[in-house]
C-alpha cells in the first residue's frame, strides 16, 4: 500500500481472531475516528448513538485531574486494507493501515468525544496517548455483537465501593474516615455493597452514610471542622441509639433489629442527615445537649409515630424523600428542635391526610 498509517503494536489472539494493541496520541483520535452526525436507524448502527449529555462530565474529569486521569482502552474495527509487519517473531511490529480505511469505535465513543472536547480547551494533552485495540472489521452484524459483548457483562461499580476508593471526593474521604473511627459503624457498615442481604453481617452501607452526610454538608465546605462535626454527631447517635446498644450488649440479635425496629433502615440514617444538617447550620445548638434526647425515641416498627411516615399501610418501608423528611420531623420533635418551613408544610399535609 502506497500511503498508510503506521502504528507500533502488539499482536494478540482471542477466540481464534487476531487483534492489535497500539498506543495512539490523543491528537490522532479526531483524525482516525470521524464524527458521523447523520441519523441512522438503530438496526443499521454498530452501537448506540452518542449521548451528548455525558461528554461535559467526562471532559471535566480530564481537565480537573490532568495529573491523575485514567482511561481504559478504546476498541475499534478496521474497515479497509491493513498489513502487520512483525519484528523478531515476538508478536510486536508495525501495523500499516491504508489511509482510505475507516475506523469504527466498538467501545469508547464517549471517552473519545470527551477527549476531543478536552483537547479544544487544553491542547497540552495532545501528545499523551490512549491504548486502542484494533480488530479487523467483519461487517455490521459482527460489530453489533462486539458492542454487545463488550458492554453486556460490564458491572457497574457500587456507589459504596466507589466512595470507598475515591480520594478526590472530600465528602467520601470524610465519610469513610469517620466511620473507621467509630467502632460500631466500622463493624456494621458494609463498604462495598449498596444492597444488603437478609442475613448480611452488616447493617448499613457506606453509601447510606455518604448520602446522609451530603444532607448535613449541603453546600458548605467539607473541611476538618466538618469532619470533626461528623465524628461527634455520629458518635453521639451511636451512643444514644438504644437498639444499637442493645445489639452491642447482645440483648438484640441482628435479625431482631432488622425485623422489629427501623433503627437500621436507610430512611432513618438519611433522616438523621437532615437533623444533622440543621445542627451543623445552627452551631449555637450544642450536640451533646440535643442528641442524648434520642434515647427516648421508640424505634419499633409498630410504633404509631412511624405509621404512614416510614411504614406503609401494607407494612412495608417507605423510602422516598418525603419519608426521610417526615422521619426527621419525629426525631427533631424528640430533640426539641424547631421545624423548618418545608418541614412544617410536610407535617401539616401529613396530619391532614
Amino acid at each position: 500500500m502506497n500511503f498508510s498509517y503506521r502504528f507500533p503494536v502488539v499482536k494478540g489472539i482471542q477466540a481464534g481472531k487476531i487483534y492489535y494493541i497500539a498506543m495512539v496520541p490523543l491528537k490522532m483520535l479526531g483524525r482516525l475516528f470521524a464524527s458521523d452526525e447523520e441519523y441512522v436507524l438503530p438496526e443499521y448502527r454498530a452501537q448506540r448513538r452518542l449521548n451528548e449529555a455525558r461528554i461535559p462530565e467526562i471532559k471535566k474529569y480530564i481537565l480537573d485531574n490532568m495529573d491523575t486521569y485514567v482511561f481504559s482502552a478504546l476498541a475499534a474495527s478496521i474497515d479497509g486494507e491493513f498489513n502487520f509487519l512483525e519484528k523478531d517473531n515476538d508478536g510486536t511490529g508495525i501495523l500499516e493501515v491504508a489511509l482510505d480505511a475507516k475506523f469504527l469505535i466498538n467501545d469508547g465513543q464517549h471517552r473519545k468525544a470527551a477527549i476531543m472536547a478536552a483537547l479544544e480547551e487544553n491542547p497540552v494533552l495532545e501528545d499523551e496517548t490512549i491504548s486502542v485495540v484494533f480488530y479487523e472489521d467483519q461487517g455490521l452484524a459482527r460489530s453489533q455483537q462486539m458492542f454487545t459483548d463488550l458492554n453486556k457483562h460490564a458491572l457497574k461499580t457500587s456507589n459504596s465501593l466507589a466512595e470507598l476508593y475515591d480520594s478526590r471526593d472530600l465528602l467520601a474521604v470524610a465519610t469513610r474516615e469517620v466511620i473507621s473511627e467509630i467502632d460500631f459503624l466500622n463493624t456494621y457498615v458494609d463498604k462495598e455493597k449498596d444492597n444488603l442481604g437478609k442475613y448480611s453481617a452488616s447493617l448499613f452501607t457506606l453509601n447510606i452514610f455518604y448520602s446522609a452526610n451530603k444532607k448535613i454538608l449541603r453546600r458548605k465546605e467539607c473541611d476538618e471542622d466538618f469532619k470533626e462535626f461528623l465524628k461527634m454527631f455520629w458518635g453521639l447517635v451511636v451512643k444514644y441509639m438504644v437498639p444499637w446498644n442493645d445489639l452491642i450488649s447482645k440483648e438484640l440479635s441482628k435479625t431482631e433489629l432488622r425485623e422489629q425496629y427501623i433503627a437500621a433502615q436507610g430512611v432513618v440514617i438519611k433522616a438523621f442527615g437532615r437533623v444533622g444538617g440543621y445542627l451543623f447550620e445552627h452551631d449555637e445548638c450544642e450536640l451533646d445537649q440535643y442528641l442524648p434526647k434520642i434515647i427516648n425515641v421508640n424505634w419499633k416498627r409498630n410504633a404509631v409515630q412511624w405509621k404512614r411516615r416510614v411504614i406503609g399501610n401494607n407494612g412495608r418501608m417507605i423510602t422516598n424523600s418525603n419519608a426521610v423528611l417526615l422521619a426527621g420531623n419525629v426525631i427533631k420533635n424528640y430533640m426539641e428542635l424547631p421545624l423548618t418551613e418545608d418541614e412544617k408544610n410536610a407535617e401539616d399535609k401529613f396530619m391532614n391526610n
